[in-house]
C-alpha cells in the first residue's frame, strides 16, 4: 500500500448492470423483470492503490469485479484502463489486456479445476499468452509457488490435497502469473478460517509492496478491508453511498448505512462497548426498487425528501463522497 500514484490505473463512469430473465413481471414498472445489479458507479483507482468495495450480499460487489475485468458487458457507462477505454472491445482486442488484469475468486475450493495439477492450473495462462514452455514455465511455476508461501513440489499435486488457505495461495499464485497491474480480489478470504485470512491478506499487501499491485478488493466485512485498503467504498443497491480513505471511514462515517455496517464490527476488547445500528425492514427487492434515496425505507433519519429525491453521491469535503440528502446532520 505504499507509492501510491495519484494517476489512475482505472476509471469507472457512469457503469450500469441491468439483468433480465425475460418474463413479465407485475413486480416491475417496466412490464418485465430487470434487476438493477449495478446503477450508475463512478470511482477511480490510483496505480498502487487498494480500493475495498463492501456492501451486504446481493448489492452488486462482484458484479462490479466482473464488469471491470470485462468478464461482463455493461449495459451502460464507461471503464478505462490506463486511460484506454476498453468498454467496447471485443474477444479479441481484450485478450492482450488479460495479462494486465487478475482475479482472485472467492471460493478456493470451486476455483480450481479438481482434473488439473497444480501446476498445470498455474501454468495455463503462461502458456496460452506465449510467455514460456518447457523448462523455463516450470521454473516460472516453481516460483510463484514459492512466492505465495509453497513448495515447488507441490506444482505435481491435485487441489483436493490441500486446505483451503492453500488452495487460496495457489489461486493467488495463478492470478500472478502473468504479472498483471490490476487484480480484483472478489471476497478471497470470506471462505477461510478467521486464524487463515490475515495471513493471506498480509501476503496480498506484500505481493502488493513488492511488484506494485493495484486491488479492487471486495469484501462484506468492514473489518477485513479495514486492514488492506486505503480507500474504501460502500455499497447499496447497486449505487456506491460512501467513498473515502479508510481512516476518516472508521472515524468520521457520514451515511447511516455505512454508520451500521460499523456497529456490527465487533470490538477486541470487552471493556469498550458500541451501540448497535438495527436497521428496519428488509432489503428492498431489485427489481422494484423504491424511489428517492434506495436506503430510506431502512433509515432512521429519514425524511419526505428521502422518499421524493435521489441523492447524488458528491464530495462533501475533502475528498469524502457520500450520497446522503442529510450527512452532515447529526
Amino acid at each position: 500500500m505504499n507509492n501510491i500514484n495519484k494517476k489512475p490505473l482505472l476509471e469507472v463512469r457512469g457503469l450500469v448492470k441491468y439483468f433480465s430473465s425475460g418474463r413479465p413481471s407485475w413486480l416491475s414498472r417496466q412490464g418485465k423483470s430487470v434487476v438493477r445489479a449495478v446503477d450508475g458507479l463512478n470511482f477511480s483507482i490510483g496505480k498502487g492503490e487498494t480500493v475495498g468495495l463492501v456492501g451486504e450480499s446481493g448489492c452488486g460487489k462482484s458484479t462490479t469485479g466482473r464488469l471491470i475485468l470485462r468478464l461482463l458487458d455493461p449495459t451502460s457507462g464507461e471503464i478505462c484502463f490506463e486511460g484506454k477505454s476498453i468498454t467496447n472491445l471485443g474477444y479479441r482486442e481484450m485478450r492482450p489486456l488479460r495479462q494486465n488484469m487478475q482475479i482472485i475468486f472467492q471460493d478456493p475450493f470451486m476455483s480450481l479445476d479438481p482434473q488439473m495439477k497444480v501446476g498445470e492450473i498455474i501454468g495455463e495462462a503462461i502458456e496460452i499468452h506465449g510467455l514460456a514452455k518447457g523448462n523455463k514455465k516450470r521454473e516460472m511455476i516453481a516460483d510463484l509457488l514459492k512466492l505465495v508461501g509453497l513448495s515447488p513440489e507441490y506444482a505435481g499435486r491435485a487441489p483436493h490435497e490441500f486446505s483451503g488457505g492453500q488452495r487460496q495461495r495457489i489461486g493467488i499464485a495463478r492470478a500472478l502469473a502473468l504479472r498483471p497491474k490490476l487484480i480484483v480480489c472478489d471476497e478471497p478470504v470470506s471462505a477461510l478460517d478467521v486464524s487463515i485470512q490475515a495471513q493471506v491478506i498480509n501476503l496480498l499487501i506484500d505481493l502488493q509492496n513488492e511488484f506494485g499491485l493495484t486491488y479492487l478488493f471486495i469484501a462484506h466485512d468492514l473489518s477485513v478491508v479495514k486492514h488492506i485498503s486505503d480507500r474504501i467504498a460502500v455499497m447499496y443497491l447497486g449505487k456506491i453511498v460512501e467513498l473515502v480513505d479508510k481512516k476518516r471511514l472508521y472515524t468520521e462515517p457520514k451515511h447511516p448505512y455505512t454508520k451500521a455496517l460499523l456497529s456490527a464490527v465487533p470490538i477486541p476488547d470487552p471493556d469498550l462497548k458500541r451501540e448497535r445500528i438495527l436497521l428496519q425492514g428488509d432489503i428492498p427487492n431489485p427489481i422494484e426498487l423504491p424511489s428517492g434515496c434506495r436506503f430510506h425505507s431502512r433509515c432512521q433519519k429519514r425524511r419526505s425528501k428521502c422518499e421524493s429525491e435521489e441523492p447524488e453521491l458528491l464530495n462533501s469535503g475533502n475528498g469524502h463522497y457520500v450520497a446522503c440528502h442529510f450527512a452532515d446532520q447529526s
